[in-house]
């Protein structure tokens, strides 16, 4: 049975995961705008325009599904909190990244949001293992991932940030379906 390649929309209890959109375009450049949140990750820039998000939302709606996929984190009535996707590495399995709105940080959503993806990664595009990582002064990144499943390799990476201008310490870890 082949993986599937369309690209997904998932439910939890508190989420909805779905294909970005256009319209995402406002709300993602007032969370991402916020140096506290681009700083955590590699190639988000700060300060960050309208036309960055824009450029961005276009790039992946049009990227193969059967190697890179990016979801929007939507919450009801309130729309917009960020993002997550898998990405192609050039290595034996892709790399899941993502990023949440500061107003919705400490609240479980981001764990819940990796949690549904990692299982439709399993189940539908059938991939048996995942890597990511977090710079190591994210600590609540770190608790993300490790209450999904990941696990720490040992090994640690010097990783470009954008919005820091400088290279940070990467702790990688590794998921197995």
């Amino acid at each position: 049975m082949s993986a599937t390649t369309e690209l997904p929309d998932l439910r939890t209890a508190r989420l909805r995961l779905r294909p970005l959109r256009e319209a995402d375009a406002a709300a993602m450049t007032l969370l991402i705008n916020d140096l506290g949140v681009a700083r955590m990750t590699t190639a988000i820039p700060h300060p960050y325009a309208r036309d960055m998000a824009e450029d961005f939302i276009a790039l992946k709606r049009h990227a193969d599904p059967a190697r890179e996929i990016v979801m929007a984190l939507d919450l009801p009535e309130e729309g917009f909190i960020g993002a997550l996707g898998f990405h192609p590495t050039g290595g034996a399995y892709p790399e899941l990244g993502y990023w949440l709105g500061r107003p919705y940080w400490g609240r479980g959503l981001m764990t819940e949001a990796v949690n549904a993806a990692l299982d439709w990664a399993r189940t539908n595009w059938r991939k048996r293992a995942i890597a990511s990582g977090h710079f190591a002064d994210n600590d609540a990144s770190g608790q993300v991932l490790t209450k999904a499943g990941f696990l720490y390799t040992g090994v640690i990476e010097r990783r470009h940030s954008t919005a820091r201008g400088e290279a940070a310490e990467t702790r990688m870890m590794v998921w197995l379906a």
